[in-house]
This record gives C-alpha cells, sequence and structure tokens, in this order.
C-alpha cells in the first residue's frame, strides 16, 4: 500500500514539474535586444517599427546595411556584426511580436 502511494506521488510530481516548465523563448530575442535603443525592447518605437513586420524585408534591409561600410551610420556598423543566420533570427522574431 505505502508503495502505490509513493509511485503516485512520484508520478504527480513528475506531473506537476513538466506543466510548471514555460516554453523557451524565441532563439531571436536575445539578438534582437541589442536592437532596443532604436527600435525599442519590442520593436514597436523609435526609428523605425519592426514588430509584425514580414521577415524576408526585415533580412533584406539588413543585409543591404551589411553592403554599405560600416561608418556611414550606427545601423551598418550594427548589421555588420551578425551572421546570416542570426539575422534570419532577429528577423523572424520581429515579424512574430505583435503590432
Amino acid at each position: 500500500m505505502n508503495r502505490i502511494i509513493i509511485c503516485a506521488g512520484f508520478a504527480a510530481l513528475a506531473a506537476w514539474s513538466q506543466a510548471s516548465v514555460a516554453a523557451p523563448p524565441h532563439p531571436g530575442r536575445l539578438l534582437a535586444s541589442n536592437c532596443f535603443q532604436c527600435h525599442g525592447t519590442d520593436g514597436r518605437k523609435g526609428f523605425e517599427e519592426l514588430a509584425g513586420k514580414s521577415s524576408s524585408s526585415i533580412y533584406e534591409e539588413m543585409k543591404e546595411m551589411q553592403a554599405k561600410p560600416a561608418d556611414k551610420n550606427i545601423m551598418n556598423a550594427h548589421a555588420r556584426g551578425f551572421s546570416d543566420n542570426e539575422i534570419w533570427l532577429i528577423a523572424d522574431y520581429f515579424s512574430k511580436v505583435p503590432r
């Protein structure tokens, strides 16, 4: 009898611990945090709103900025610091933030 109670307790504990685990943040969220000073923490403020914008347009704009000299504007310097994959992650993150 005690064995059944102990097993039931462990099963309940395992179910509870799985239910209380939050979903992991979007992989581009941390990368996008570098954009907060100009675009806000959620991409809804600043020079250009990025929240809800298509990921392909954000990606293309960032790639264009990478191609320009870094000393022409701060965004060009920031864009050069990211790999193609990181730019896709940032673009995907901002595209999924509601406007």
